[in-house]
């Protein structure tokens, strides 16, 4: 028998062919998708922890998800959200206290007041009337129906119930389920939510909430992951006193629906946007009603934007956000003005969210800390921003400007480069000689 095989280095014994089949050497373009959202929200209905809804699946699976129907009221923030992003990790805040709704004959599959609006219906089987019919209503919705059942043992759990096998059936014209609450909502809860978000990847972080100490607790919990962990989103916030930071997003102006509702729309606008996108200009063609109160004459608007707040004016007929700014407004000279650009801060945390993907799946751990490795993670790099260049997010781009070096421990390597940012069009300045 004649060797064969493939070959690590020219040690073989045996004659024969020892082949290696590699891969052309081809650089990592990937640039990570924009569109995902993290939401935690006080529902009556769903499952603990975090949820992943697709624009898809909110149009389709609501109900059985959330407990309502796609145009329903209760799902107002998620169409705002939908609108321009296509994927939430929904939190639907389980409050401390929460029950689930019961009856003789079944019990809610998940705790809160929803499930008090579930019925069991049976009727005899109009083939075999010793056999049942059971029927599962919310509201008015047929949800499920088992036909020709002997005993509640024969009946298969569904989306919204879990039957007790034990139970008698007997012909009824319908038994609402009951004792179903939400639980109390307060700062613990939403501490657990953000423990449950750090498992995923986002673009925004919404928060709905009135409550300071809730404001608060959720910038410090956006600066530590962008700034400690390196996790690269950003905050959409109303109202939250003097955040000044690039990871918080301060919505200014309140509506008539509530003081807080702007969030969802600003979130999943900001969420969604490409890379190479700016939302300045963009129409809010949301549901809620603006309240332009404080946002209406131009020194007040001139005033905002110093201050940090993401505004939405009228023009003409149309709600538009004035500017895509975040809040950080403490310039320095190693931090100006481009910073509070979230255009610019999206492509800064495009290129970190990348460069960390294009490293740990290719290079950690399996490439060696040697100048060839440090060339072909240079050519990766390199290949990466040269991508963005053309998608216009970056300009004049300079690849001898990155430079890869071996770091002070053996399994470190250091690179350094110069970015430089493109930005939307924002101000015109013209003169014209009237000859």
């Amino acid at each position: 028998m004649l060797g064969g095989g493939t070959f690590v280095t020219q040690n073989k014994v045996l004659p024969g062919t020892y082949h290696n089949f590699i891969s052309a050497r081809r650089s990592y373009l990937n640039l990570a998708d924009r569109g995902f959202v993290a939401l935690p929200l006080a529902l009556s209905w769903g499952a603990e922890g975090v949820t992943t809804i697709t624009a898809e699946e909110f149009e389709t699976n609501t109900l059985a998800l959330l407990g309502y129907t796609y145009d329903a009221e209760e799902m107002k923030p998620l169409r705002e959200i939908f609108r321009n992003s296509h994927t939430v990790y929904l939190n639907p805040l389980k409050g401390n206290g929460a029950v689930a709704a019961t009856n003789e004959f079944a019990d809610a599959k998940y705790t809160g007041t929803r499930g008090n609006d579930i019925k069991i219906v049976i009727v005899a089987n109009i083939d075999t009337p010793t056999l049942f019919d059971v029927r599962t209503l919310v509201g008015t919705t047929v949800v499920d129906e088992q036909i020709a059942v002997a005993t509640a043992a024969d009946l298969v759990n569904n989306a919204f119930v879990d039957f007790k096998p034990g139970a008698t059936l007997a012909v009824n014209a319908g038994l609402n389920l009951s004792g179903g609450t939400n639980g109390t909502v307060d700062i613990t809860t939403y501490q657990a939510a953000l423990e449950d978000f750090e498992a995923f990847g986002f673009n925004a972080l919404i928060l709905d909430s009135e409550v300071a100490n809730i404001k608060n607790l959720f910038v410090a919990y956006t600066n530590r992951m962008r700034n400690d962990v390196g996790a690269k989103f950003q905050l959409v916030v109303q109202n939250v006193t003097a955040p000044d930071s690039e990871g918080i997003i301060n919505v200014f102006n309140a509506t008539t629906e509530g003081a807080t509702k702007l969030v969802y729309w600003v979130g999943g606008a900001s969420g969604g946007v490409a890379v190479n996108a700016s939302n300045e200009n963009k129409v809010y063609n949301g549901e809620y009603t603006v309240d332009f109160t404080g946002a209406k004459t131009q020194n007040q608007l001139i005033q905002l934007i110093r201050d940090g707040f993401y505004v939405l004016h009228k023009v003409n007929n149309d709600t538009r956000v004035l500017s895509d700014i975040n809040s950080f407004t403490s310039f320095t000279t190693d931090k100006n003005e481009d910073f509070a650009l979230n255009q610019v801060i999206r492509v800064l945390d495009q290129i970190a969210v990348d460069t960390a993907n294009i490293f740990n799946t290719r290079y950690l751990g399996k490439v060696p800390n040697d100048q060839d490795g440090r060339i072909s993670l240079w050519g990766d790099l390199v290949a990466h921003r040269n991508e963005l260049q053309n998608i216009r997010a970056i300009q004049n781009y300079d690849s001898k400007e990155l430079v890869i070096r071996p770091g002070v421990q053996k399994n470190a390597v250091v690179a350094n480069e110069v970015i430089e940012t493109a930005v939307a069009m924002s101000k015109l300045y013209i003169t014209t000689v009237v000859a």
